[in-house]
């Protein structure tokens, strides 16, 4: 060992170096050089990313800042629909007959009056008060502020539903609703509108109806609109343009509106009123007259129209059931459709105007012609009779219409020919929509002339194998009391703006349908429908004597069409349609009546035109007929 330790010439008990002095200088270095290489990298990558969010920042700044602001308005605003107040309608007359009025309805936030009462509840419980006992004593003021509107018990009903919102009264006075929520501020309220109709049933039919809709999902887009007649029909002119309305809104609710923040941006426009050509008084005779005599002769049904003879404005279209609009019991799917308009039915003898027009404007007879006329005649493979049984007789035109003969005015359409009278039945509308712009009116049918058999031309000229409307029925009476001009039946006369300018309908379209000579000659011969001859032969009564006003020239038509049996699909030999279309009067024409009578017990509705042309002649003073219509002959 002492050699060894000589040899290497170290003491025993040292650490032998495995480098050099040089090498561990070298080390050093290279570490403290690694340490700062590590220090710049971070610096620069700190640098760059400094660099990086300033220019974020900056480009946020200078070209996203107007739309991050727009976003986080959005968030905390909301723009409102402002609900336009709806236009009112009028009669002729200006009587309001629907107009609307602000309400309140009450609501209440379930989740959130439950929460803060059971809080109430769990800090103070010597208290007695919770959640039950709030909603028992608000339930209690509301009945007593609004009875006619709700009950405690239905109210507590609605506090006590599992949903975390509810609604509780509608149609509340704006003032009752305040002392309300003032008294108990967990209780909100939703501004409304609510139509009102004073007149009830009064002309519901074309009036229509119009309630508070609520199917947008959108809150505030919730409004009055129509949902049947003139009400649906005419809803945009009636509901106005809805104004916009910027409001702050809590945490970026859509319903709870900080109070103090609204900014209008657009303010809402009222809607038009609209002004009706209905007489609100003549309307309320016909409907009572109407239903009277349903009643009397116990009709399954009946409808009814007073017209203008000169310028087709309806003063009054009534059925003999309707709907109270204020009644929401009454609001059945029968008795909101308008069967004056909806439904057509044959109409019988009445449409017997045509073949008399056609056979007097094209020549083919005169209204003193005489005709060789049996009680039955042969069509094809069909038999048509008489209504009554008679052996031949002399008939002149006019008794032929007079007297209501089918085999006399079948007689007169063979010379006539088709295709001149299927001229005549486009000429007077058939077929086709009036115009009176109610919704759900039907064009009635009439077969197309490619479609008819042999029977069909021994069918249409009297009146069956078609259908009209009793809109459509008294408009050609119209035409005919109107020197051959047919005008369009409307219900509007004009709008009036809210800042009260009148802005009348457009003029209604016309057709000359016959010429004047013609609806004269037609409009003479009908007088003898309702002559009663009280000197000489029984034979030149008309068919409606009953339907005659002292005083007064009327010219007319009755009818009987067959229905259809629903059980048999054939016709019925009970079930009829019983009409009458009238003018008054006759040599100086004012007013046109039709009435429709469904399957009544009687065989006439001359006696409620009557009824009905009487009101009309003291409601408009009618100057008196010069001289009484004369007897004109029927049967030779």
């Amino acid at each position: 060992m002492p050699g060894d330790a000589r040899r290497t010439g170290r003491p025993r008990n040292s650490i032998r170096r495995t480098y050099s002095a040089g090498s561990r200088r070298t080390s050093a270095v290279h570490d403290k050089g690694g340490t700062k290489s590590r220090f710049k990298l971070v610096r620069i990558v700190l640098v760059m990313v400094l660099c990086a969010a300033g220019l974020k920042l900056v480009h946020v700044q200078a070209f996203e800042a107007e739309a991050l602001s727009k976003r986080a308005e959005r968030q905390r605003t909301t723009t409102i629909d402002l609900p336009a107040h709806r236009g009112a309608i009028l009669d002729r007359n200006g009587a309001k007959l629907a107009f609307s009025v602000e309400t309140r309805t009450l609501t209440a936030n379930l989740r959130l009056l439950r929460e803060t009462w059971n809080e109430v509840a769990r800090k103070h419980p010597e208290q007695g008060r919770n959640y039950q006992t709030r909603v028992a004593e608000i339930a209690r003021y509301i009945a007593e502020r609004v009875p006619d509107k709700t009950s405690e018990q239905d109210l507590l009903q609605r506090f006590n539903k599992p949903n975390s919102f509810t609604y509780l009264v509608d149609g509340v006075l704006p003032s009752v609703a305040e002392e309300i929520t003032d008294k108990y501020p967990e209780i909100g309220m939703e501004k409304r509108a609510q139509r009102e109709y004073p007149g009830g049933t009064l002309a519901a039919n074309v009036i229509g109806f119009a309630n508070w809709r609520m199917e947008n999902p959108d809150v505030f887009k919730h409004n009055l609109h129509g949902l049947v007649g003139l009400e649906l029909a005419r809803d945009k002119a009636l509901a106005g343009t809805p104004g916009r309305r910027l409001v702050d809104t809590a945490q970026g609710s859509n319903s709870v509106i900080m109070p103090g923040s609204e900014r209008e941006l657009q303010p809402a426009t009222a809607g038009s009123d609209l002004e009706l050509t209905i007489d609100s008084d003549v309307q309320y005779n016909l409907q009572r007259e109407l239903g009277e005599y349903v009643d009397k002769t116990q009709a399954k049904g009946g409808s009814a129209v007073v017209m203008d003879a000169r310028t087709g404005e309806v003063y009054a279209l009534a059925n003999d059931e309707t709907f109270n609009p204020n009644d929401e019991d009454t609001l059945t799917e029968e008795r909101l459709s308008n069967e004056a308009v909806t439904t057509p039915f044959e109409p019988g003898s009445v449409n017997k105007v045509i073949t008399a027009a056609a056979a007097i404007e094209y020549g083919v007879t005169e209204p003193n012609s005489v005709y060789e006329v049996a009680d039955h005649v042969r069509v094809a493979d069909h038999t048509v009779h008489d209504a009554w049984s008679h052996p031949t007789q002399r008939f002149t035109t006019t008794g032929i219409f007079a007297k209501s003969s089918n085999v006399g005015t079948l007689l007169l359409a063979d010379k006539l020919g088709p295709e001149r009278y299927m001229e005549m039945v486009q000429r007077f509308g058939l077929g086709q929509l009036t115009g009176i712009g109610l919704p759900g009116e039907s064009p009635g049918y009439v077969p197309p002339r490619e479609d008819w058999s042999g029977t069909t031309f021994g069918n249409l000229p009297i009146g069956q194998g078609l259908s009209v409307t009793i809109l459509q029925m008294t408009a050609m009476y119209q035409a005919i009391a109107n020197d051959g001009l047919r005008v369009e039946p409307r219900l509007v006369r004009a709008t009036v703006k809210p800042d009260g300018t009148r802005v009348p309908e457009p003029p209604p379209d016309t057709q000359q349908v016959v010429s004047p000579a013609t609806a004269d000659t037609v409009k003479n011969m009908l007088r003898a429908v309702t002559q009663d001859s009280s000197v000489g032969d029984h034979n030149d009564n008309g068919t409606a004597p009953e339907a005659a006003l002292e005083g007064y020239q009327i010219s007319g038509k009755t009818g009987t069409g067959q229905q259809i049996d629903p059980e048999t699909k054939a016709y019925s030999s009970t079930l009829e349609n019983i009409t009458f279309a009238g003018i008054l009067p006759a040599d100086n024409p004012r007013f046109v009546v039709g009435v429709r009578l469904d399957a009544p017990k009687t065989d006439n509705a001359g006696p409620l035109f009557h009824d009905v042309a009487s009101y009309l002649a003291q409601r408009y003073n009618l100057p008196l007929s010069d001289q009484p219509a004369p007897v004109m002959p029927l049967i030779h």
